[in-house]
């Protein structure tokens, strides 16, 4: 940004471009409000080779494609999007705030931060991720009904991941991939008490199939075992860098506490998605989205004024209606037109 350039104005702006980002955008363009949405690419979302769990959406679409779709949604809405990496926040003196990316800066009423949290992912040999590593027990349990099926890790996550398994096959292994058990020794009891097998060597090769799907590993042992997949339990990095920056409170987890709308403890500051306590799944981050933004337009919706405001500055005049900006009023216009025969 050259010192010439003036930072973007909103009333709105949404960091993070995966599911919850987007639903929340859709909801507060769609409500009025000047909106932008500032994605820096990427994300837990766009790694999918396909959709899970999204009514509506079939198994065929990639994560790239569920992603896409929503982004030429938002532009026919109104929404604008940049191609940016937000770097840092602060709350200016009347209110708003300023972001910064490496691209432009931005002032907002409301900033909404969607920016989850990377996986963290295990040492080699593995397979792609979404042929053969995975991440998303809720996801992907699906695929491997009556299939051999592996869970890396060596914490309570990882036992537990592994027992849940059992719920859809009977062949699960805990790969502790020469590391110790960390998980508790009630877990322990437990976890040795259930048909899981637990192979304590070293990964020390792979094979995978024509197609790249994985087909076994070898272990340091000798052994090779073979399986259609499984999940890696290692724990998640949160992105907390803007939170920091915005003095918003983080759990121990480093997740964000927030209330049933996604508002954190500072004002005007939301909170959105996985970086959020609780299911990381696309559907439950777009419902943490779509209530993010009907909260929004709950605080800056222009009418109706209330009676202390009537009785100060007087009835509402014809004039001042609609409170919809006239940007957004002609995206609404062109979209409505361009759909009247739909």
């Amino acid at each position: 940004m050259t010192e010439t350039d003036e930072p973007r104005e909103y009333e709105v702006v949404v960091v993070g471009g995966g599911p919850a980002g987007l639903q929340t955008a859709l909801y507060t363009t769609r409500l009025g409000h000047d909106t932008a949405l500032v994605d820096r690419g990427g994300g837990r979302a766009a790694m999918m080779l396909d959709t899970h769990n999204v009514i509506g959406v079939t198994e065929d679409v990639s994560g790239n494609e569920f992603l896409e779709t929503a982004r030429g949604q938002l532009e026919d809405y109104g929404t604008d999007i940049h191609r940016d990496f937000v770097t840092d926040a602060e709350r200016l003196d009347d209110g708003r705030f300023r972001l910064v990316g490496n691209e432009g800066e931005f002032v907002a009423d409301r900033v909404v931060l969607g920016v989850g949290f990377n996986d963290e992912r295990p040492d080699p040999p593995l397979p792609r991720t979404g042929k053969g590593l995975h991440y998303c027990l809720h996801c992907d349990a699906y695929m491997f009904v009556d299939e051999s099926v592996y869970v890396m890790g060596h914490s309570d996550s990882a036992a537990y991941v592994a027992m849940i398994m059992l719920n859809f096959t009977d062949e699960v292994d805990l790969l502790l991939r020469g590391d110790e058990p960390t998980w508790s020794d009630e877990t322990d009891e437990l976890v040795r008490a259930h048909p899981v097998d637990i192979v304590e060597s070293e990964i020390s090769g792979m094979t995978k199939r024509d197609d790249g799907w994985l087909e076994s590993f070898e272990f340091e042992d000798g052994t090779v075992r073979e399986y259609k997949g499984g999940f890696a339990m290692y724990g998640s990095n949160y992105n907390t860098t803007l939170f920091e920056a915005l003095d918003v409170e983080l759990n121990d987890d480093e997740t964000v506490p927030v209330d049933d709308h996604g508002r954190t403890n500072v004002d005007g500051v939301f909170a959105v998605g996985d970086i959020t306590p609780g299911h990381n799944q696309i559907p439950v981050a777009m419902g943490k989205g779509a209530k993010a933004g009907i909260a929004i337009h709950m605080e800056l919706r222009e009418f109706p004024k209330s009676l202390d405001e009537i009785r100060a500055e007087g009835a509402v005049s014809v004039d001042d209606v609609p409170g919809i900006s006239p940007g957004l009023l002609d995206k609404a216009k062109q979209f409505n037109e361009s759909h009247a025969d739909d």
